[in-house]
């Protein structure tokens, strides 16, 4: 099944492959007669979506089975208090220190503008 599978992924990626190249090819058959470029025609386009159908179903078959998530391993050894307790978010050092004059060490915002500061020497 995993040949099956490769064999299907690299159909899909020479599709996306060759949808890319005519696009390409098709800007430059336009940039040669002078027209304008409004739009891919929809061949290009149809190949570049069933091509990426393609592509999604090989991978999705070599990935294998998905695992299922296990949610409430975690929360079984948790109790109602402690389910919202996240330490790693704690902040004790933030702007509000120097901004409202909670630390002694930094002193707070003056009300002085800039005409009124003495130029330094």
């Amino acid at each position: 099944m995993a040949s099956f599978s490769s064999f299907i992924l690299a159909v899909g990626f020479l599709g996306l492959a060759h949808a890319g190249y005519s696009a390409a090819q098709h800007r430059t058959y336009l940039r040669l007669t002078e027209q304008e470029f409004t739009r891919l025609p929809i061949d290009i386009v149809s190949q570049c979506l069933v091509s990426l159908l393609i592509t999604i179903y090989g991978v999705l078959n070599i990935a294998g089975q998905f695992r299922g998530i296990k949610a409430m391993a975690d929360m079984e050894k948790k109790s109602f208090d402690t389910v919202g307790n996240r330490p790693s978010f704690l902040m004790f050092r933030h702007r509000g220190q120097a901004m409202f004059g909670l630390n002694p060490s930094v002193s707070p915002p003056s009300n002085k503008t800039v005409e009124t500061l003495e130029p330094a020497t």
